[in-house]
């Protein structure tokens, strides 16, 4: 007889392959370590994250340092504001060395990289980490990205999405070109493999042509995990077709309560079993013996920030110059349409209840920048979990720990809160599986399942109250 296993979260480590953390001023914080060029940085990070059992160290990215303020990547680079931007991918395979069962997840981007690339670099990556590998599907954000690649600007918001589904569409094919018993290896008989089971794809599209196979076998987890963090009516679309863990942003637990019941009949809506997909918004942990300390920590990173942090970032995600803008203008419905990123838009209108927000309205009102930007849990061990158990009963399937500065954050956070998760029978005691869908309770995917999958759900509005 089955008994019943209770629900527990996933926890994921958000990473960058950076100068800082997702928040700027974190180089700048005196108990951060400034070895980001080096292996052993990465390395450590992970050790940590798997002695706290955390699912996945996953990286955000960008292919361009952030330089639309003033259209300079002067202040970028005199104040680090993610001024260095190295692949992650070279740098998951460093993290894979030193860690035997650490989820590893990385961005790639669907306008500017090809589908075979991606295919072939995340199916090599899965086979030589065993089955820990994730991918991050992102269609960028700037015409600073634009430029690094040839264009003159970058693809409209909703094209860019269309063009993401085609591109998924290629991946998988490619993915799915091997069956799982194609390989014999039989030295005595000299055959290699049955070439009734590898396949060519030809695929012919809108956007792509592309014939295949791919030259690379299906591991063991099937292939890579499907992250996506598309928060606008379009890419929640898109992420109910394609995404297996969603990363989320809810300015508080009322708005994720809301959000996360829409993310989920989303996939229903698409033809997917919602409780197969995991949720889990960012969130700041502070963390401290008492509370006091704690506060007081949080202090001290607050006195990091700076306001270049929050208008190069700004101006970055939102492919807009603040920097010749009068600070109290309102954006016409033209400029707002013309944004790059839609979800931090609509935030931002939300939060501020203005149609029209100014420049300082996206500064105060995003928090880009500043430890202001998001839901902050910040107490002691017990206090922290009182808030992430709250959460996790309705809003979300697990969190995506935002380091205000590292290693520390991490440290405090495996020494002090997960033995706290555990103590509550929220979060495993040890790892029970090898792949990260088994840490993630994520089934193995059958060849072509993708295909079953409708080309549209229906498109949810971000936030919608």
């Amino acid at each position: 007889m089955k008994t019943h296993q209770p629900r527990q979260m996933s926890l994921i480590a958000f990473l960058q392959a950076q100068n800082c953390t997702n928040y700027v001023g974190s180089w700048r914080h005196p108990g951060s370590m400034n070895d980001f060029m080096t292996p052993e940085y990465y390395q450590r990070i992970a050790r940590t994250l798997e002695d706290g059992l955390f699912d996945m160290a996953f990286f955000d990215d960008r292919l361009a340092m952030p330089d639309i303020y003033g259209h300079d990547h002067r202040e970028t680079v005199a104040n680090g504001v993610r001024a260095v931007k190295m692949d992650p991918t070279p740098i998951l395979m460093a993290m894979a060395a030193a860690t035997t069962h650490l989820g590893l997840g990385a961005t790639y981007s669907t306008t500017y990289y090809e589908p075979f690339h991606v295919a072939r670099l995340y199916a090599t990556l899965d086979l030589m980490t065993k089955g820990r590998v994730a991918w991050n599907v992102v269609t960028s954000l700037n015409d600073s990205e634009a430029a690094n690649f040839g264009r003159d600007e970058h693809m409209e918001h909703d094209l860019r999405y269309d063009r993401a589904d085609e591109f998924m569409e290629v991946v998988m094919g490619h993915w799915d070109t091997w069956e799982d018993d194609a390989l014999i290896i039989d030295k005595a008989s000299g055959r290699f493999a049955d070439p009734d089971k590898v396949h060519r794809l030809d695929h012919v599209g809108k956007f792509f042509k592309s014939r295949g196979p791919l030259p690379v076998p299906r591991s063991r987890q099937g292939h890579p995990v499907i992250l996506q963090a598309g928060m606008s009516g379009r890419g929640m679309t898109f992420a109910a077709r394609w995404a297996e863990l969603v990363f989320a942003a809810y300015p508080n637990l009322a708005a994720g309560r809301k959000q996360y019941a829409a993310l989920k009949q989303s996939f229903t809506d698409a033809g997917r079993n919602p409780d197969e997909i995991k949720i889990a918004p960012a969130v700041k942990v502070v963390i401290g013996e008492s509370e006091a300390q704690a506060q007081d920590k949080l202090a001290l990173t607050a006195s990091t920030a700076r306001p270049i942090d929050a208008l190069a970032l700004l101006c970055e995600v939102l492919n807009v110059d603040f920097s010749t803008r009068p600070y109290e203008l309102p954006f016409t419905d033209a400029e707002l349409a013309a944004v790059s990123w839609h979800s931090l838009r609509d935030r931002v209108i939300q939060v501020t209840g203005k149609r029209n927000p100014s420049v300082r309205d996206f500064v105060e009102g995003s928090g880009r920048g500043t430890v202001n930007e998001g839901p902050n849990f910040v107490g002691t061990a017990s206090q922290v979990v009182d808030q992430m158990e709250e959460w996790f009963n309705g809003a979300c399937d697990g969190f995506v720990i935002q380091a205000m500065q590292t290693p520390g954050t991490y440290e405090d956070f495996v020494r002090l809160v997960v033995p706290e998760l555990q103590r509550r029978g929220l979060f495993r005691t040890r790892y029970t599986g090898e792949t990260l869908r088994d840490t993630l309770g994520l089934a193995r995917p059958q060849p072509g399942a993708w295909k079953h999958q409708p080309l549209q759900a229906r498109a949810v509005v971000a936030g919608a109250a």
